[in-house]
Protein backbone atom coordinates (compact mmCIF):
# COMPACT_ATOMS: atom_id res chain seq x y z
CA UNK A 1 0.00 0.00 0.00
CA UNK A 2 1.51 3.43 -1.29
CA UNK A 3 2.22 5.83 1.82
CA UNK A 4 -0.53 8.79 2.39
CA UNK A 5 0.63 12.66 2.19
CA UNK A 6 -2.14 15.02 2.75
CA UNK A 7 -1.98 18.08 0.75
CA UNK A 8 -3.01 21.63 2.19
CA UNK A 9 -3.79 24.76 0.52
CA UNK A 10 -3.58 27.40 2.08
CA UNK A 11 -3.35 30.18 -0.68
CA UNK A 12 -0.61 31.78 -2.45
CA UNK A 13 0.39 32.06 -6.34
CA UNK A 14 1.45 28.48 -6.25
CA UNK A 15 -3.05 27.46 -6.30
CA UNK A 16 -3.45 30.16 -8.99
CA UNK A 17 -4.37 29.55 -13.11
CA UNK A 18 -5.06 32.15 -14.86
CA UNK A 19 -8.85 32.49 -16.52
CA UNK A 20 -8.92 31.99 -20.04
CA UNK A 21 -11.37 34.64 -20.56
CA UNK A 22 -10.28 37.85 -18.78
CA UNK A 23 -6.33 36.70 -18.13
CA UNK A 24 -6.94 37.22 -14.30
CA UNK A 25 -5.25 34.80 -11.60
CA UNK A 26 -8.11 32.86 -9.49
CA UNK A 27 -7.80 29.73 -7.29
CA UNK A 28 -8.27 26.60 -8.87
CA UNK A 29 -9.89 23.65 -7.84
CA UNK A 30 -7.82 21.16 -5.68
CA UNK A 31 -10.18 18.23 -6.39
CA UNK A 32 -9.04 18.14 -9.54
CA UNK A 33 -5.00 18.77 -9.25
CA UNK A 34 -4.44 15.99 -10.86
CA UNK A 35 -5.56 17.29 -13.88
CA UNK A 36 -3.06 20.14 -13.58
CA UNK A 37 -0.69 18.11 -12.36
CA UNK A 38 -0.36 14.62 -14.16
CA UNK A 39 2.97 13.57 -13.04
CA UNK A 40 1.57 13.08 -8.94
CA UNK A 41 0.32 9.80 -10.67
CA UNK A 42 3.59 8.47 -10.95
CA UNK A 43 4.84 9.13 -7.11
CA UNK A 44 5.40 6.64 -4.85
CA UNK A 45 2.24 7.79 -2.48
CA UNK A 46 -1.10 8.14 -2.73
CA UNK A 47 -1.47 12.06 -2.31
CA UNK A 48 -5.20 13.47 -0.85
CA UNK A 49 -6.20 16.81 -0.49
CA UNK A 50 -7.92 19.70 1.62
CA UNK A 51 -8.00 23.46 1.26
CA UNK A 52 -9.12 26.59 3.26
CA UNK A 53 -12.51 27.64 2.09
CA UNK A 54 -11.62 31.09 1.58
CA UNK A 55 -7.76 30.90 -0.09
CA UNK A 56 -5.69 33.20 1.88
CA UNK A 57 -3.40 36.05 0.58
CA UNK A 58 0.08 35.08 3.15
CA UNK A 59 -0.08 39.10 3.84
CA UNK A 60 -2.75 38.53 5.57
CA UNK A 61 -1.98 35.35 7.58
CA UNK A 62 -1.73 35.87 11.19
CA UNK A 63 -1.93 33.50 14.46
CA UNK A 64 -5.48 32.44 14.02
CA UNK A 65 -4.62 30.76 10.66
CA UNK A 66 -1.82 29.32 11.94
CA UNK A 67 -3.49 27.84 14.98
CA UNK A 68 -6.13 26.64 12.09
CA UNK A 69 -3.42 25.22 10.30
CA UNK A 70 -1.56 23.49 13.60
CA UNK A 71 -5.31 21.77 14.04
CA UNK A 72 -5.37 20.77 10.36
CA UNK A 73 -1.94 18.79 10.85
CA UNK A 74 -3.17 18.12 14.44
CA UNK A 75 -5.96 16.12 13.49
CA UNK A 76 -4.94 13.98 10.87
CA UNK A 77 -1.58 13.67 12.39
CA UNK A 78 -2.41 9.51 12.64
CA UNK A 79 -3.79 9.38 9.36
CA UNK A 80 -0.88 10.24 6.89
CA UNK A 81 3.01 9.82 6.85
CA UNK A 82 3.73 13.50 5.69
CA UNK A 83 1.98 16.79 5.36
CA UNK A 84 2.82 19.37 2.20
CA UNK A 85 1.39 23.03 2.76
CA UNK A 86 0.86 25.14 -0.16
CA UNK A 87 1.72 28.53 0.92
CA UNK A 88 2.55 32.50 -0.44
CA UNK A 89 5.75 33.18 -0.32
CA UNK A 90 5.70 36.50 1.55
CA UNK A 91 5.36 34.80 5.19
CA UNK A 92 5.94 31.09 4.68
CA UNK A 93 9.07 31.64 6.78
CA UNK A 94 7.26 32.79 9.44
CA UNK A 95 4.30 30.24 9.03
CA UNK A 96 7.18 27.56 9.13
CA UNK A 97 8.96 29.12 12.07
CA UNK A 98 5.50 29.52 14.19
CA UNK A 99 4.61 25.25 12.81
CA UNK A 100 7.97 24.26 14.54
CA UNK A 101 7.46 25.23 17.71
CA UNK A 102 3.92 24.37 17.84
CA UNK A 103 4.55 20.52 17.11
CA UNK A 104 7.34 19.27 19.60
CA UNK A 105 8.81 15.94 19.25
CA UNK A 106 7.50 16.04 15.72
CA UNK A 107 8.58 12.62 13.90
CA UNK A 108 6.67 13.36 10.48
CA UNK A 109 7.24 15.73 7.54
CA UNK A 110 5.57 18.99 7.57
CA UNK A 111 7.06 20.82 4.30
CA UNK A 112 5.73 24.17 2.78
CA UNK A 113 6.47 25.32 -0.40
CA UNK A 114 4.90 27.61 -2.88
CA UNK A 115 6.09 29.04 -6.32
CA UNK A 116 6.65 32.63 -8.21
CA UNK A 117 4.57 31.87 -10.80
CA UNK A 118 1.20 30.34 -11.09
CA UNK A 119 0.72 26.56 -11.36
CA UNK A 120 -0.51 26.86 -15.01
CA UNK A 121 1.71 29.12 -16.35
CA UNK A 122 4.43 28.29 -19.05
CA UNK A 123 7.29 28.76 -16.88
CA UNK A 124 5.88 28.26 -13.80
CA UNK A 125 8.48 26.92 -11.01
CA UNK A 126 5.55 25.55 -8.97
CA UNK A 127 5.14 21.88 -10.58
CA UNK A 128 8.83 21.07 -9.63
CA UNK A 129 8.15 22.44 -5.81
CA UNK A 130 5.35 21.00 -5.36
CA UNK A 131 6.46 17.09 -7.10
CA UNK A 132 9.91 17.40 -5.20
CA UNK A 133 8.03 18.30 -1.71
CA UNK A 134 5.59 15.42 -2.18
CA UNK A 135 8.61 13.48 -2.67
CA UNK A 136 10.34 14.72 0.11
CA UNK A 137 7.49 13.77 2.33
CA UNK A 138 7.44 10.84 1.78
CA UNK A 139 11.06 9.17 2.18
CA UNK A 140 11.37 6.70 4.55
CA UNK A 141 14.17 4.80 6.77
CA UNK A 142 13.39 1.85 7.98
CA UNK A 143 9.42 2.40 7.25
CA UNK A 144 10.03 5.31 9.20
CA UNK A 145 9.55 8.96 8.07
CA UNK A 146 13.37 10.15 6.93
CA UNK A 147 12.41 13.57 7.69
CA UNK A 148 10.85 14.29 11.23
CA UNK A 149 10.44 18.46 11.28
CA UNK A 150 9.09 21.73 9.91
CA UNK A 151 10.86 22.63 6.40
CA UNK A 152 10.76 24.90 3.80
CA UNK A 153 11.26 23.71 -0.34
CA UNK A 154 11.93 25.84 -2.87
CA UNK A 155 13.59 25.72 -5.78
CA UNK A 156 15.98 22.80 -5.33
CA UNK A 157 16.75 23.13 -1.87
CA UNK A 158 14.90 21.88 1.36
CA UNK A 159 15.29 24.29 4.31
CA UNK A 160 14.51 23.99 8.06
CA UNK A 161 11.79 26.08 8.18
CA UNK A 162 12.68 27.91 11.02
CA UNK A 163 16.01 28.77 10.07
CA UNK A 164 14.98 30.72 6.42
CA UNK A 165 14.24 33.72 5.03
CA UNK A 166 12.55 35.54 1.89
CA UNK A 167 15.12 37.53 0.17
CA UNK A 168 14.12 37.63 -3.46
CA UNK A 169 10.51 38.81 -4.69
CA UNK A 170 12.01 38.02 -8.13
CA UNK A 171 14.08 35.21 -8.81
CA UNK A 172 12.97 32.06 -8.40
CA UNK A 173 15.62 31.42 -5.57
CA UNK A 174 13.39 33.28 -3.05
CA UNK A 175 14.85 31.84 0.03
CA UNK A 176 17.81 31.26 2.03
CA UNK A 177 19.42 29.95 5.10
CA UNK A 178 21.67 32.18 6.00
CA UNK A 179 23.07 30.10 9.35
CA UNK A 180 22.35 26.65 8.64
CA UNK A 181 23.02 24.63 5.59
CA UNK A 182 20.41 22.99 3.34
CA UNK A 183 18.56 20.17 4.75
CA UNK A 184 18.63 18.69 1.23
CA UNK A 185 19.58 19.58 -2.64
CA UNK A 186 17.24 18.20 -5.80
CA UNK A 187 19.54 17.55 -8.65
CA UNK A 188 19.31 14.71 -10.65
CA UNK A 189 19.16 12.70 -7.48
CA UNK A 190 17.82 13.81 -4.31
CA UNK A 191 20.76 14.09 -1.98
CA UNK A 192 19.41 14.53 2.04
CA UNK A 193 22.18 15.20 4.50
CA UNK A 194 21.27 13.04 7.52
CA UNK A 195 23.30 14.84 9.26
CA UNK A 196 21.86 17.98 9.38
CA UNK A 197 18.01 16.17 9.92
CA UNK A 198 16.59 17.49 13.37
CA UNK A 199 15.51 14.34 15.55
CA UNK A 200 12.53 13.84 17.50
CA UNK A 201 15.01 12.60 20.22
CA UNK A 202 16.90 16.16 20.68
CA UNK A 203 13.90 17.61 21.04
CA UNK A 204 14.24 17.63 24.64
CA UNK A 205 14.37 21.04 26.18
CA UNK A 206 10.98 22.60 26.24
CA UNK A 207 10.25 19.37 28.27
CA UNK A 208 12.54 20.17 30.95
CA UNK A 209 12.14 23.92 31.07
CA UNK A 210 9.15 23.91 33.71
CA UNK A 211 6.54 25.75 31.19
CA UNK A 212 3.06 25.54 32.01
CA UNK A 213 1.20 23.23 29.88
CA UNK A 214 -2.05 25.49 28.57
CA UNK A 215 -3.64 23.28 26.06
CA UNK A 216 -1.73 20.81 24.39
CA UNK A 217 -2.18 17.13 22.76
CA UNK A 218 0.36 13.74 22.94
CA UNK A 219 0.24 11.35 19.98
CA UNK A 220 1.24 7.83 20.01
CA UNK A 221 4.11 8.28 18.67
CA UNK A 222 4.86 10.65 21.08
CA UNK A 223 4.47 13.94 19.30
CA UNK A 224 2.79 16.71 21.47
CA UNK A 225 0.94 19.65 19.75
CA UNK A 226 0.66 22.86 21.56
CA UNK A 227 -1.33 25.55 20.36
CA UNK A 228 -1.89 29.46 21.25
CA UNK A 229 0.66 32.03 20.62
CA UNK A 230 0.82 35.86 21.87
CA UNK A 231 0.59 38.64 19.25
CA UNK A 232 1.33 41.30 22.16
CA UNK A 233 5.25 41.57 20.26
CA UNK A 234 6.64 44.58 18.28
CA UNK A 235 9.60 44.62 16.30
CA UNK A 236 11.95 47.74 16.90
CA UNK A 237 14.33 48.23 14.14
CA UNK A 238 17.72 50.52 15.17
CA UNK A 239 18.80 53.32 13.04
CA UNK A 240 21.17 55.73 12.86
CA UNK A 241 19.23 58.66 14.68
CA UNK A 242 16.67 57.20 16.42
CA UNK A 243 15.14 59.56 18.54
CA UNK A 244 13.89 59.00 22.55
CA UNK A 245 10.41 59.87 21.34
CA UNK A 246 10.14 56.59 19.13
CA UNK A 247 11.89 54.39 21.38
CA UNK A 248 10.21 55.50 24.04
CA UNK A 249 6.19 55.49 21.71
CA UNK A 250 7.36 51.55 21.19
CA UNK A 251 8.16 50.48 24.28
CA UNK A 252 5.47 52.00 26.93
CA UNK A 253 2.45 50.45 24.21
CA UNK A 254 0.29 48.95 26.91
CA UNK A 255 -0.33 45.86 25.63
CA UNK A 256 3.31 44.99 24.58
CA UNK A 257 4.32 42.16 26.50
CA UNK A 258 7.65 40.84 23.67
CA UNK A 259 10.02 43.36 22.16
CA UNK A 260 12.23 42.10 19.66
CA UNK A 261 15.24 44.41 19.06
CA UNK A 262 17.17 44.32 16.22
CA UNK A 263 20.66 45.96 16.86
CA UNK A 264 23.48 46.27 14.43
CA UNK A 265 25.90 43.58 13.78
CA UNK A 266 27.04 41.43 16.79
CA UNK A 267 23.84 42.72 19.13
CA UNK A 268 25.28 46.30 19.34
CA UNK A 269 23.25 49.86 20.36
CA UNK A 270 23.54 52.73 21.48
CA UNK A 271 25.02 53.46 24.65
CA UNK A 272 23.45 56.72 25.60
CA UNK A 273 22.21 57.07 29.02
CA UNK A 274 18.20 57.97 27.41
CA UNK A 275 18.23 54.80 25.36
CA UNK A 276 19.93 52.84 28.29
CA UNK A 277 17.38 54.03 30.49
CA UNK A 278 13.88 53.40 28.47
CA UNK A 279 15.34 49.94 27.85
CA UNK A 280 16.04 49.07 32.04
CA UNK A 281 12.39 50.83 32.39
CA UNK A 282 11.03 48.26 29.93
CA UNK A 283 12.13 44.92 31.08
CA UNK A 284 11.64 46.01 35.06
CA UNK A 285 7.72 46.49 33.87
CA UNK A 286 7.76 43.10 32.97
CA UNK A 287 8.21 43.22 29.00
CA UNK A 288 10.97 40.92 27.27
CA UNK A 289 13.42 42.41 25.09
CA UNK A 290 15.23 40.18 23.16
CA UNK A 291 18.48 40.92 21.13
CA UNK A 292 18.58 39.81 17.04
CA UNK A 293 20.92 41.15 14.63
CA UNK A 294 19.72 43.19 11.25
CA UNK A 295 22.44 41.29 9.22
CA UNK A 296 21.02 37.95 7.35
CA UNK A 297 24.25 36.01 8.26
CA UNK A 298 26.14 36.02 11.80
CA UNK A 299 24.70 36.01 15.31
CA UNK A 300 24.16 38.34 18.61
CA UNK A 301 27.43 37.86 20.90
CA UNK A 302 26.44 40.42 23.35
CA UNK A 303 29.88 41.20 25.35
CA UNK A 304 31.88 40.86 22.09
CA UNK A 305 31.88 44.96 21.97
CA UNK A 306 31.34 47.17 24.41
CA UNK A 307 28.22 48.47 23.15
CA UNK A 308 26.30 45.54 23.71
CA UNK A 309 27.89 44.29 27.25
CA UNK A 310 25.38 46.99 29.30
CA UNK A 311 22.51 45.20 27.47
CA UNK A 312 23.19 41.99 28.52
CA UNK A 313 23.81 43.46 32.25
CA UNK A 314 19.88 45.18 32.07
CA UNK A 315 18.35 41.87 31.55
CA UNK A 316 17.93 41.57 27.81
CA UNK A 317 17.62 38.28 26.21
CA UNK A 318 19.91 36.79 23.22
CA UNK A 319 18.82 35.82 19.92
CA UNK A 320 22.34 34.74 18.68
CA UNK A 321 22.09 33.70 15.20
CA UNK A 322 17.97 33.57 14.67
CA UNK A 323 16.06 34.57 11.96
CA UNK A 324 13.87 37.47 12.88
CA UNK A 325 10.91 35.37 11.33
CA UNK A 326 12.16 32.73 14.15
CA UNK A 327 12.43 34.96 17.14
CA UNK A 328 9.18 36.37 16.41
CA UNK A 329 7.29 33.08 16.28
CA UNK A 330 9.51 31.75 19.16
CA UNK A 331 8.33 34.93 21.18
CA UNK A 332 5.02 34.69 20.44
CA UNK A 333 4.47 31.37 21.34
CA UNK A 334 7.12 31.29 24.80
CA UNK A 335 4.88 34.32 25.47
CA UNK A 336 1.87 32.10 25.73
CA UNK A 337 3.72 29.47 27.98
CA UNK A 338 6.07 31.17 30.14
CA UNK A 339 5.07 32.71 33.60
CA UNK A 340 8.49 34.67 34.22
CA UNK A 341 11.61 36.00 32.95
CA UNK A 342 14.07 33.57 33.99
CA UNK A 343 12.14 30.96 32.10
CA UNK A 344 11.55 33.15 28.97
CA UNK A 345 15.83 33.76 29.12
CA UNK A 346 16.50 29.48 29.44
CA UNK A 347 14.06 28.74 26.83
CA UNK A 348 14.88 31.29 24.56
CA UNK A 349 18.22 30.85 24.08
CA UNK A 350 18.38 27.18 23.75
CA UNK A 351 17.74 25.01 20.48
CA UNK A 352 14.18 23.32 21.18
CA UNK A 353 13.55 23.03 17.22
CA UNK A 354 17.10 23.49 15.88
CA UNK A 355 16.29 27.35 15.17
CA UNK A 356 19.58 28.59 16.80
CA UNK A 357 23.38 27.33 16.40
CA UNK A 358 24.01 25.45 20.36
CA UNK A 359 27.45 27.46 20.43
CA UNK A 360 26.02 30.83 20.58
Amino acid sequence: MKPKILLIYTGGTIGMIKDPETGALKAFNFSELLIHVPEIKLLSCEVETCSFDEPIDSSNMNIAYWDALASVVNENYENYLGFVILHGSDTMSHTGSALSFMFENIKKPVILTGSQLPIGDLRTDAKENLITSLQLACLQNDEQPLIQEVCIYFEYQLYRANRTAKMNAEHFEAFSSPNYPPLAISGVNLKVDRDLLWGASSDTAFAKAGLRNNRYVTHEDGMIYRSGLDNNVVILKLFPGISPEVVGAVCNISSVKGILLETYGSGNAPTEPWFIDILRSTIQRGVYIVNITQCRGGAVVMGKYETSMILRQIGVVSGADMTTEAALAKMMYLLHHCDDLATFKLVFERSIRGEVTPTY
